[in-house]
């Protein structure tokens, strides 16, 4: 009995060495993680959404689709409806009054975000 043990035992560290020598790995390979490229959009993209319905804004440096929060945003659309299809962002942080929005404003607008503003 004592034989057998001692050959498993042997055969066992063998098996270790002939896996380290070898590279050999009994456990699973890492799961890749897939890159996710996000969207990125050009102000010419956004300026084709200039219209009520249909309103896409960039707002520092992240392009927005505003179409279905204009009936909902607590003052007329006609107030928003200038900025659709153009670089908004100075209009967002001042409310053109001098006004910042809120930050739940800031967090309702990340919900409308499709991608980034690309670079010139």
């Amino acid at each position: 009995m004592r034989k057998l043990v001692l050959v498993a035992t042997a055969l066992f560290w063998l098996a270790v060495a002939v896996f380290a020598a070898t590279g050999t790995s009994t456990a699973p390979a890492p799961a890749k993680t897939p890159v996710v490229t996000e969207k990125r959009y050009t102000l010419a993209d956004v300026a084709r959404h200039a219209v009520e319905t249909d309103c896409w804004m960039a707002i520092d440096g992240s392009v927005y689709d505003l179409t279905a929060y204009l009936p909902e945003h607590p003052t007329r659309p006609s107030v928003i409806v200038p900025w659709c299809g153009k670089e908004a962002s100075e209009a967002y942080r001042t409310k053109t009054k001098g006004r910042p929005h809120s930050p739940e404003a800031t967090q309702l607008l990340a919900t409308y975000r499709l991608g980034a503003l690309a670079g010139p």
